[in-house]
């Protein structure tokens, strides 16, 4: 479809997800919108994963707004492709208004309260805007990185495929975010000697007393909890994922297991001197707290068990298989034969195109359930934009779902407006000139 030089009452800036939920509550009110994908449906499950990757959720979590994962593995786990085949037919079960291959560079509002938005494909204008665009936009690889002998290859997790991809010989993995566990766990199966810096994020069992964790949690109403009934809403969006596996199956990913197979752990990584690496010493304290958050969520879960009179096999609780004699230390890469570094580091947000001053002093939009305080601009598919699925298949229906409420809502008091300044009678002035003034 046409984009350039036309007006729509919504864009919403991204095809993924959360995008197209979006898409589907405005055709079921019959809101006149577009959406814009600067890549094409799936593109982040088709290019953006290692060969071996496949959901950490299960299959059964996967449901957009009018459609859900109908396989015959419901508890198993969708690879990459797959997933990127699902949002596919998602899209072509009720055919949104899709314009793909085309990026927005430039997100501006008017003193009139109409957003301009630039794009690859010429400038268009809407009355309201959603930023469906996701967290993850710039791979974050440290400084540090620099320091680094320039014949050592070095890739970031989104750039990782496969252990064939990267040079013979030994890899050091920095972070151990479900990226970071997960990527060198592939390499390990590989064969392949691993170093592992390993940072402070949690793990979970990927089942316990019979049952997914996640599908005890589910049952619990964790995932229904929203970011309000927490003391502390910034530390909870800032949480590293706990690390688990849906390969082969599903199954827990056991750094300690890990260490007695071969693979060398180390602390958090802090220097880099030439070919010689150092690390915090706190390994050991990584590790515990790794296993503390596990044991809290059994311990979460055989309570909900007891109160509720669930009849589930008894379990008996995780003993650590290794446990390192010593803290810090320092690698020397070339003696130690490293050919490369995987940087599982996570993601920067990049929100450089969006001229509307709704940002925090970290570059993060503050927002109240992804509305902003600019009226019209609205954020969608953030981690913990309200609760835990926000940000996944799980739950980013029930927050397109409010922002729809919300945008039809602006629609109604911008027609009624409209009328009654036709009819001579202005009831007030617009708010949103009034805003983007003192803005």
């Amino acid at each position: 479809m046409s984009l350039a030089g036309g007006h729509r009452a919504v864009a919403v800036v991204g095809g993924g997800q959360a995008g197209l939920s979006m898409s589907w509550y405005l055709r079921q009110r019959a809101v006149d919108h577009v959406v814009i994908e600067r890549e094409r449906v799936g593109h982040e499950w088709r290019e953006r994963r290692w060969d071996s990757f496949c959901l950490v959720t299960p299959n059964w979590q996967c449901r957009l707004p009018g459609y859900a994962y109908a396989g015959d593995d419901p508890d198993g786990f969708m690879p990459g492709p797959e997933v990127a085949g699902f949002l596919e037919k998602y899209a072509a079960s009720f055919d949104p208004p899709l314009v793909e291959g085309v990026e927005v560079t430039r997100l501006r509002r008017t003193a009139g309260g109409v957003f301009e938005l630039v794009t690859t494909a010429g400038l268009t204008t809407a009355d309201q805007v959603v930023v469906a665009t996701g967290p993850y936009h710039v791979p974050a690889v440290p400084r540090i990185a620099e320091r680094l002998p320039t014949g050592l290859v070095q890739v970031h997790s989104s750039q990782y495929r496969n252990p064939a991809q990267l040079p013979e010989g030994p890899v050091l993995v920095v972070g151990t975010g479900q990226s970071g566990c997960q990527i060198a766990e592939d390499l390990h199966l590989a064969g392949r000697r691993v170093h592992l810096a390993v940072g402070s994020a949690p793990r979970a069992a990927r089942r316990y007393r019979g049952r997914d964790t996640l599908a005890w949690l589910d049952e619990m109403g964790h995932y229904d909890r929203g970011i309000d009934e927490f003391a502390d809403a910034d530390a909870v969006r800032l949480r590293a994922n706990h690390y688990m596996t849906g390969r082969d199956g599903g199954r827990d990913i056991d750094l300690r297991a890990f260490a007695v197979q071969g693979m060398r752990l180390h602390g958090r990584l802090r220097g880099v001197d030439g070919a010689t690496v150092s690390f915090d010493g706190d390994l050991a304290a990584n590790l515990d707290g790794a296993d503390a958050v596990a044991d809290g969520i059994k311990d979460a879960i055989d309570r909900y068990i007891d109160q509720a009179g669930i009849v589930a096999p008894a379990e008996a609780r995780y003993e650590p298989v290794w446990v390192p004699e010593t803290t810090g230390g320092v690698l020397d890469l070339a003696a130690a034969g490293v050919s490369a570094v995987v940087w599982a580091t996570g993601f920067h947000r990049d929100h450089r195109w969006i001229e509307v001053p709704v940002f925090d002093g970290r570059g993060y939009p503050t927002h109240e359930r992804g509305v902003t305080g600019c009226p019209g601009l609205y954020f969608l598919g953030l981690p913990w934009q309200w609760t835990w699925g926000s940000g996944r298949f799980a739950g980013v229906a029930r927050d397109a779902a409010y922002l729809s409420e919300r945008i039809a809502a602006a629609r109604r008091r911008r027609f009624t407006d409209e009328v009654s300044w036709l009819a001579g009678t202005p009831t007030e002035t617009y708010p949103d000139v009034e805003w983007w003034a003192a803005a």
